[in-house]
Parts: structure tokens; C-alpha cells; sequence
């Protein structure tokens, strides 16, 4: 079953040119047969990231979309706190699974990773790392899996088709 995808590239610097972690999740979104309605690049403020997610959440095609960027601890950091008053519902084991698989590659770093997943509207919200290699990561390992309708023994693609 083949899901609406927006992307949401979160950067002060990256430009369509040098934005190869956007570019990863939206190659890997449509090669799983998932249409991608938008890739957009948006600075690291919360209110211009807010509007954008919003504006996601209000579309009724739009089923998942995919931020990168924006969630570490620097200053500009400011995705997790842009998301997190927007959401429904949390899904804790999202962040947690995804630092436990960081954890194989980049060791105790991933601690400082603020990977947040959630529901919206009946629209899925993932937070990711900005780096393509932490995209890679939670594509390949968690969300190619539960954004497939044949995923058992659950996945989310059943809990967004319920509603």
C-alpha cells in the first residue's frame, strides 16, 4: 500500500544542491512505492517548522512526513520542541529503538540525538538526525518496515488506514 510522503529538510545551510540526507529519505520513500508530495527546505526555527508540519497535519493526503535536521542540542537545534506540542500521540519506542541502532554505528554520540516519532491528525511525524548515514539508519532499519502494510505482525500503515 502506497502512502502521501512529505519531506521536510530542517537547515540553515543546505540547499536542494547539498541536501543529500532530504535527498536520501525521498529516493527510499518512492523505491518502497510511497509517493512523496513535497521536499521542502526550511530553516531551524520553530515557528516556520511548526507552520510547515501544520500545514502537513491539516492535509488530509498527506499520510507521514519526514523531518531531517534540527534535532541535536545545539543552539539552533529546535525540531523535537517545533513537533513535539503538535502531536497526538508519542511514539516513545521510536526515538529509543532508533539511538539503540545509532548506538552500533556512533557509539555513546547517539545520546545526543533527539529522535522523536509521533501521530497527528491521523499523520505520522519522524524527527530524524540531520546526517544521510542517521537517515539511512532509520529508514533501512525501522520505517521502510513499519511504513510497509505487509510488516507483521503490526505496523503503522494499519493504524493510519483504521481512522
Amino acid at each position: 500500500m502506497s502512502l502521501n510522503i512529505r519531506v521536510l529538510t530542517v537547515s540553515d545551510t543546505r540547499t536542494p544542491e547539498t541536501d543529500t540526507s532530504g535527498a536520501y529519505l525521498r529516493e527510499a520513500a518512492g523505491a518502497a512505492g510511497h509517493r512523496v508530495l513535497a521536499h521542502d527546505i526550511v530553516k531551524d526555527d520553530i515557528y516556520q517548522i511548526r507552520k510547515l508540519v501544520s500545514d502537513a497535519i491539516a492535509d488530509e493526503n498527506t499520510d507521514v512526513v519526514l523531518l531531517t535536521g534540527g534535532t541535536g542540542f545545539s543552539g539552533r537545534d529546535s525540531t523535537p520542541e517545533a513537533v513535539q506540542p503538535l502531536l497526538d500521540k508519542q511514539v516513545e519506542g521510536f526515538g529509543e529503538l532508533f539511538r539503540q541502532l545509532s548506538y552500533e554505528e556512533i557509539g555513546t554520540s547517539t545520546i545526543q540525538s533527539r529522535a522523536l516519532g509521533g501521530l497527528a491528525n491521523n499523520t505520522l511525524i519522524f524527527c530524524l538526525p540531520g546526517s544521510t548515514g542517521a537517515c539511512r539508519t532509520a529508514w533501512t532499519r525501522i520505517l521502510a518496515e513499519q511504513l510497509d502494510a505487509a510488516h507483521k505482525p503490526c505496523n503503522f500503515v494499519t493504524i493510519l488506514k483504521e481512522a
